[in-house]
């Protein structure tokens, strides 16, 4: 039993900053939970049970009661072969549920979206975050960004969620990802953007095979020389994968993965099983550990 008396010591994490998320702070001291509130009828895992704006406010609540530290609303599925949505479909699902989480949670809400007018309209019902998967490549995007002043994620892709598995190739995947991320750093940047209020997401999953996920698992910790990472393991197919099995149930393996991201550097991991995931980082948390598992 370790000593009642004694402080925990905290899982330390690579930036201990804080991010002024339109009013309400990320402080990066430790390792944050994102909890996923996707609102589409196709995502990949959950699509269709949180479509209602009551369901989505209820599964919001449930996950900040079980630890979330952000919420990330997301109205297009970015699944493998997903197509688009358009812009007024993906405000009528994102802003109503945006509003709600604000109202009835404390949680940085993030925004997951590659449109600049549901940026616009997320930042301005509450949203102090912006989750891009096309890393603000889209027209229009950058500028709207830069615009809003909140912080923003720039995540690696290649091809589209409609073609990204066809035929994913790269010569040094870890090489190649981090070098386009710094590409689209120093645009953001250029356009306005403080460096200090970007983070990046390596994109677990999108235009990537087995190997090259695991690649970019095993050295995470280059892509955070960058910033803060997010990383993004939950669920995904790599999963099932890795356990031989595509149709398993993915809970325990998804923790597992947000664990090593953690250990390799990440500052924060989206995911879906946010009860299970904080129990887990309470585990490091009270073993003592005092830094991530990186040399």
């Amino acid at each position: 039993m370790r000593d009642a008396t004694r402080e925990p010591m905290p899982v330390s994490a690579p930036f201990a900053m804080t991010l002024d998320c339109n009013g309400r702070a990320l402080v990066l001291d430790r390792p944050r939970v994102m909890g996923i509130l996707n609102v589409t009828p196709d995502s990949f895992s959950d699509g269709g049970r949180y479509c209602s704006v009551s369901a989505a406010r209820e599964h919001a609540i449930a996950l900040c009661e079980a630890g979330a530290d952000i919420i990330d609303v997301g109205g297009v599925s970015t699944r493998p072969g997903a197509e688009p949505v358009a812009e007024a479909e993906e405000l009528a699902r994102v802003i109503p549920v945006v509003t709600a989480v604000i109202e009835h949670t404390e949680a940085v809400v993030s925004v997951d979206t590659s449109n600049p007018a549901v940026m616009r309209a997320a930042v301005e019902a509450g949203a102090g975050l912006i989750n891009d998967v096309m890393a603000l490549s889209e027209p229009g995007a950058i500028a709207m960004a830069a615009r809003l002043s909140v912080p923003v994620c720039l995540m690696h892709m290649q091809g589209t969620p409609a073609t990204m598995q066809d035929d994913p190739r790269y010569t040094d995947v870890v090489t190649e990802v981090v070098n386009w991320l710094t590409e689209r750093r120093d645009v953001a940047t250029a356009a306005g953007i403080p460096a200090d209020t970007i983070l990046y997401d390596p994109g677990f999953g999108f235009g990537k095979r087995l190997n090259h996920n695991l690649e970019l698992l095993q050295q995470l910790h280059r892509l955070a020389d960058l910033g803060p990472v997010v990383a993004g393991l939950s669920r995904k197919r790599l999963i099932g994968q890795l356990l031989g099995d595509d149709q398993c149930d993915r809970l325990v393996g998804s923790v597992a993965a947000a664990m090593i991201a953690i250990g390799q550097g990440a500052s924060i991991v989206r995911v879906h099983d946010v009860r299970e995931t904080v129990q887990a980082l309470a585990i490091w948390h009270e073993s003592g550990v005092a830094s991530p598992l990186v040399s």
